[in-house]
């Protein structure tokens, strides 16, 4: 059985971490680096770096502080936000990620995802879906940050994203997200059992039971939370020791 896999997420703003609620409202959380260096002697088995105002301010990505947290963490980096061409993708892996996540240019442009993952591999392109409930089982793709509605069905958008060469799936309920209310089971599961590429589920983790639940019913094959691991309330190892003592397979 494959292990799941518990990622934390650095939502970055001018430098420094940050965290909000349905993506308002953001507080500090410290410094990249230091952060992501704990994480990766705590037992994370990936990390999610999000520079999350790139692409409403409409720059690149900060390749420095992604630089200095490749240089000082030695387990998988995935790197998001502002990219929009095969440059920025080119320029990011060189600077030291080992996945690109892509999300509004995905939405606009979406030949960048089928011309990176054939020139990078699937393995290094995911493709982020910011979604919101709007009925019953149904849930709308959103891009800039989670403020632009763009009318497109999440499950639809998954299905594609795999056809056009995306080797894994970065979940986010905007709804839930910050909540610490439990992550969005319905969605993440519509989501799961459509495609057949690794689905990250985010947003909403509040105590290890929502991981749980996440990986359980929800199908995730990855759970990446924020808030829970940022202000020391559950360290990763102690939610790994959780998991596995609900029989959820998880690396040691």
């Amino acid at each position: 059985m494959l292990t799941k896999r518990i990622i934390p997420c650095l939502d970055v703003k001018n430098g420094r971490v940050v965290k909000g609620i349905h993506f308002q409202n953001l507080r500090d959380a410290g410094d990249p680096v230091e952060t992501a260096k704990q994480y990766s002697k705590n037992g994370a088995d990936e990390l999610v770096f999000l520079d999350i105002t790139a692409t409403l301010e409409e720059r690149k990505t900060t390749f420095e502080v992604v630089r200095k947290t490749a240089e000082n963490v030695f387990i998988p980096l995935t790197v998001g936000g502002g990219i929009k061409t095969i440059a920025d993708i080119t320029a990011l892996l060189n600077a030291g990620a080992d996945k690109i996540s892509i999300n509004t240019a995905a939405v606009k442009t979406p030949r960048l995802v089928k011309e990176s993952s054939s020139r990078f591999g699937s393995q290094c392109i995911v493709v982020a879906i910011d979604a919101k409930k709007t009925a019953r089982n149904k849930w709308e793709v959103y891009i800039n940050a989670g403020n632009t509605p763009t009318g497109i069905d999440a499950v639809k958008w998954a299905r594609n994203v795999q056809q056009l060469g995306a080797g894994e799936i970065l979940l986010t309920s905007i709804d839930a997200d910050g909540t610490k209310a439990g992550y969005e089971i319905e969605l993440t599961r519509a989501i799961s059992t459509s495609v057949n590429i690794p689905v990250i589920a985010s947003g909403g983790a509040g105590e290890p039971k929502h991981l749980y639940e996440v990986l359980s019913k929800g199908k995730a094959d990855a759970a990446l939370a924020a808030s829970i691991f940022h202000y020391d309330e559950y360290p990763v190892h102690k939610v790994k020791s959780y998991l596995k003592s609900r029989g959820i397979p998880v690396r040691s």
